[in-house]
């Protein structure tokens, strides 16, 4: 990634974490993957879900061989995994929303307020988890220096958000800050524990 590139998702990453109220934003390439990166920095072992969640979330509990349970929840906007200051908010939209001392997983998929067909940002006020995240979304590496010239100390994931994702999103983001955002509510996903595949 050239630096012109960078700066795109950098500057992308500066408007994100101004609207929300993050002195952070670390931009990935989906929702799933910010929380993936945030189970795995803080090396969580077990976490809970509520039962009508996007079923990427539980999913990640056995790609990861991490334990997990259900919990009943009438959860708005977000919810906390169970046990850990990471949060799903991949539907949250609403200035000045971040909640400190946590890692918030926001959403830009097709169907989000801000749509961008994919794409997704970690909200934290950690400076040092910030960068370790950046790292791990970037092959382990800094985007901002030829990784030849690094000594990469990082695991890193391929995980991070292209630079023609970040300029479609901050051209839409002035529009995005001015629109009312739909109102989700839990009925909006089924009962994961009704389907098969988590009998």
């Amino acid at each position: 990634m050239n630096k012109m590139s960078f700066e795109i998702i950098e500057e992308f990453e500066e408007q994100i974490s101004a609207f929300f109220g993050s002195p952070y934003a670390v931009a990935v390439d989906c929702c799933t993957h910010a929380i993936e990166l945030c189970l795995r920095l803080k090396n969580i072992e077990h976490y809970s879900v509520p039962r009508r969640t996007y079923i990427s979330v539980p999913f990640l509990a056995n790609k990861l061989n991490i334990g997990f349970t259900w919990r009943e929840e009438e959860w708005q906007d977000y919810y906390y995994l169970g046990g850990t200051n990471i949060i799903d908010a991949a539907v949250l939209w609403r200035q000045g929303s971040f909640v400190p001392n946590t890692y918030m997983c926001i959403s830009f998929q097709y169907r989000k307020h801000l749509s961008l067909g994919r794409g997704g940002v970690i909200l934290t006020d950690n400076k040092m988890d910030a960068i370790k995240l950046k790292k791990m979304s970037y092959d382990g590496r800094l985007p901002n220096t030829p990784w030849r010239e690094q000594n990469i100390d990082t695991m890193g994931y391929h995980y991070y958000m292209t630079p023609e994702t970040a300029e479609l999103g901050l051209k839409k983001l002035p529009g995005a800050i001015k629109r009312e955002p739909k109102q989700w509510t839990v009925t909006d996903w089924p009962d994961l524990t009704k389907m098969e595949i988590f009998k």
